[in-house]
């Protein structure tokens, strides 16, 4: 057993290449993940839901931004911030209504905050408590998805909008 450990040690110290990857607490993110699914799979099972016999193209359509939109929001919002103030440290803005942060610590505490941060690995988590929402609170889900996909699709009217000012100006100036 114990070579066993010193092989997962040596692969674990050529992976890293001198650089600290919280390999371990990856493993266990990966594996709290699996634990939830898997929990909502028994606890569908154990309150006789089923899962749909299809996914609708409008259910597609509103998961998907809504997971961009809550993805961006826990990831990047000022007003998340403190749930991600543990984990990391700010370094300032990054565009209209984000943030910049750095990653401390190692460990859980460095794996936790690389999830937080990272839009694309918390769009993983926000989807599929989304896909839960659509066996469990069906109707309750696609009004919140509406709601995100309403504020994802005004945040990009604000975009083009400040765009067009930025144009309007050039061209008169």
């Amino acid at each position: 057993m114990s070579e066993l450990i010193e092989s997962m040690r040596e692969e674990q110290r050529r992976y890293e290449d001198g650089q600290h990857r919280p390999l371990k607490s990856y493993a266990a993110v990966m594996g709290l993940y699996g634990a939830a699914v898997a929990g909502l799979v028994a606890l569908g099972r154990v309150t006789g839901r089923r899962l749909p016999e299809a996914v609708r193209p409008l259910d597609i359509a509103l998961m998907a931004i809504t997971t961009h939109k809550l993805a961006r929001m826990i990831a990047k919002d000022p007003v998340t911030s403190p749930i991600r103030a543990p984990f990391t440290r700010y370094k300032g803005v990054s565009g209209p209504s984000e943030l910049t942060e750095e990653v401390r610590g190692t460990g859980a505490r460095k794996a936790v905050g690389e999830l937080l941060t990272c839009p694309f690995c918390t769009a993983q988590w926000v989807a599929t408590g989304y896909a839960a929402g659509l066996v469990f609170a069906p109707r309750f889900t696609r009004v919140a998805g509406t709601t995100m996909t309403a504020v994802a699709a005004a945040d990009w009217l604000q975009l083009v909008y400040k765009r067009l000012l930025i144009q309007a100006d050039e061209t008169s100036g």
